[in-house]
């Protein structure tokens, strides 16, 4: 009796310890197996929001910026560079500071400093002259990662 009670247990054992080993080789995923455990399948990642694509209004050339001055006459623009340099000028000079970006025609030019022009908008001075300087094609634009 005591040897068939040694013999069940070691029976018992036995069967024990293969039950272990085959649970713990069954849940070892094989080496070619496309098992993982990370799941990624299972997190949804969110992605992140893009800004919408805002195309640029094209800009009207030849132009005059806000600041630029637009003077009637020709002697009202010598007038003008006369009493920025200091010199005495007598009477009063017939020029505007222009306060936002105005288009414009280019009439004439006389060197580099007089430009004859007629504003596209008659509301914004009509025909007259000024001495900024008006490139015949717009300058390149900067690039966004360089400014």
């Amino acid at each position: 009796m005591m040897r068939t009670r040694t013999l069940l247990w070691g029976m018992a054992a036995v069967g024990l310890a293969l039950a272990l080993i085959g649970t713990f080789t069954w849940a070892q995923p094989s080496s070619g197996s496309n098992v993982t455990f990370d799941a990624p399948g299972l997190i949804i990642r969110k992605s992140r929001p893009m800004l919408p694509e805002v195309k640029a209004k094209p800009q009207a050339w030849p132009r005059l910026d806000a600041g630029a001055v637009l003077c009637q006459t020709e002697d009202d623009l010598d007038r003008l560079a006369a009493r920025r340099r200091g010199d005495p000028v007598a009477g009063p000079i017939a020029c505007q500071i222009l306060q936002g970006v105005t288009p414009v025609a280019i009439l004439q030019r006389k060197g580099s400093g007089k430009t004859e022009v007629r504003t596209i908008d008659p509301m914004a001075g009509g025909l007259g002259w000024t001495d900024a300087w008006l490139a015949e094609r717009p300058a390149m634009p900067v690039p966004a990662g360089f400014r």
